[in-house]
């Protein structure tokens, strides 16, 4: 599925669920430290460039999404759907 299409999806979801007060969201990450960049992060240049990428010079680790993740499972987060939240560290900005 592509992102615009996660997207459209989320943002329907949301709709349709919220009068069952299901929140749906999406967590949209930068680059992670994971198997799927190990390439990207397996050489110092790599590395440079990642960590160029965000505002905190830093690539995310998968504790920084898990966290996110765990945020909109919690309680606190019952008036937050239909987000598509930017877990890129400032990647955008």
């Amino acid at each position: 599925m592509s992102k615009g299409a996660i997207d459209t999806f989320t943002l329907l979801l949301a709709k349709q669920l919220g009068s069952r007060n299901i929140t749906v969201n999406a967590i949209q990450p930068g680059i992670i430290n994971t198997e799927m960049n190990a390439g990207t992060l397996q050489n110092t240049e790599g590395q440079k460039y990642a960590a160029s990428l965000s505002a905190f010079g830093r690539w995310g680790e998968p504790e920084d999404i898990a966290d996110i993740a765990a945020f909109l499972a919690s309680p606190g987060s019952r008036w937050v759907t239909g987000q598509l939240l930017d877990a890129s560290g400032g990647s955008h900005l």
